[in-house]
């Protein structure tokens, strides 16, 4: 019973936690953890190579004190002072005891430092390649949420509706056009054209007759004579004419 209850809760919680990953968000969060490995990783590196800095120094120190121990021994037998020369290779045996644990630890802090740095190049090799493979994972996930989208918004389109009302918007905008060309035909047909004719040339007649007048007043043209005075010249033109006959 208990055994059927704990898978139960795996299986629930696997659910659940499957349900709410994203698998672009974890492999950004991969890609940040392991840039942040980086500066941890350089930080071990410079303490061992400080580590080496140091032990060399220790090293160049001892080696001075072997040699400045060994001469003094030498001198201290050459003056005839063994005692003196005895305490000094006390002191040089210690010393040449310190250089040999020294040039030890000096030996394996460079193997570390070595060794710490293949570590870092594999891991910045292993680290380039997850995060263009990530890359990848995201561009390609990315893409499918776009096409899942453009498939969901294809899967919405209603042809069928949509051309029948183009189909019905075309066939009012036609019936209205057929009405409005008809009214516009009754209406023309309905003006008096003659009429239209006889003041079109009633207004040219006028409009030549104002002309004229402007004429007579600027001198250009001889006024009319008088009605009484063309028909008295005539008469007298005619009287004349049958007299000489």
């Amino acid at each position: 019973m208990w055994d059927r209850l704990k898978r139960a809760l795996r299986s629930f919680a696997g659910f659940f936690v499957s349900s709410i990953e994203d698998p672009e968000l974890i492999l950004e969060q991969n890609i940040r953890d392991l840039n942040d490995q980086v500066p941890k990783m350089n930080e071990s590196i410079a303490m061992v190579r400080a580590n080496v800095t140091l032990l060399e120094k220790e090293n160049a120190k001892y080696k001075d004190d072997v040699r400045g121990l060994t001469a003094k021994v030498k001198a201290a037998i050459q003056a005839g002072r063994d005692d003196l020369a005895a305490q000094y290779a006390t002191k040089l045996q210690v010393e040449k005891e310190a250089l040999e644990r020294n040039e030890a630890q000096l030996s394996t802090a460079r193997l570390a430092y070595e060794k710490a740095l293949n570590v870092k190049k594999a891991f910045m090799r292993e680290k380039d390649r997850k995060t263009a493979e990530a890359m990848t994972a995201i561009r390609d996930a990315r893409r499918a949420k776009w096409q899942a989208k453009v498939a969901d918004t294809m899967e919405s389109f209603t042809v069928a509706g949509i051309d029948s009302t183009h189909d019905e918007m075309l066939r009012k905008v036609e019936e209205r056009t057929a009405v409005n060309e008809a009214r516009m035909q009754m209406a023309l047909e309905s003006v008096d054209h003659q009429s239209a004719q006889i003041e079109e040339e009633a207004e040219k007649i006028q409009a030549n007759e104002l002309v004229k007048q402007f004429k007579m007043e600027m001198g250009l043209m001889d006024s009319p004579a008088p009605v009484s005075d063309v028909s008295g010249q005539t008469g007298k033109t005619i009287g004349k004419k049958v007299g000489v006959e």
